[in-house]
């Protein structure tokens, strides 16, 4: 059976935390920064600078726990420390993998939105 694109309890647990309101609040700045993050990773890899792809993919994992998007989060764990160690061999088709499961993530989370 395959994983979930959202881990049900950790969304159901920071729905609990932080009120429907401000996680909907939250989700909507998740959906214009990770757009933004996957760019900044595909200009920091056509410009070989490892350390901004290291800090977008940074910023891409944490969202992606916070919300339970697990394999969003470890596929940007992976970019992350390819930028850190400075190693980008396979890094396009990391990324590849990561665009494709960030829209994934944010339909997913989409659905769950609480309304306003």
């Amino acid at each position: 059976m395959p994983e979930p694109v959202i881990d049900s309890r950790t969304f159901d647990e920071l729905r609990a935390v932080l009120g429907a309101d401000f996680l909907a609040e939250l989700l909507d700045v998740f959906f214009a920064q990770g757009p933004e993050l996957v760019a900044t990773m595909r200009r920091a890899l056509a410009e070989a600078n490892p350390a901004e792809l290291e800090r977008a993919a940074h910023s891409l994992k944490s969202n992606g726990r916070t919300f339970g998007a697990l394999g969003l989060a470890t596929l940007a764990l992976e970019l992350e420390a390819m930028g850190r160690e400075q190693c980008l061999e396979g890094a396009r088709e990391r990324l590849a993998a990561l665009a494709d499961e960030y829209a994934r993530a944010e339909a997913a989370l989409r659905e769950l939105r609480p309304s306003s």
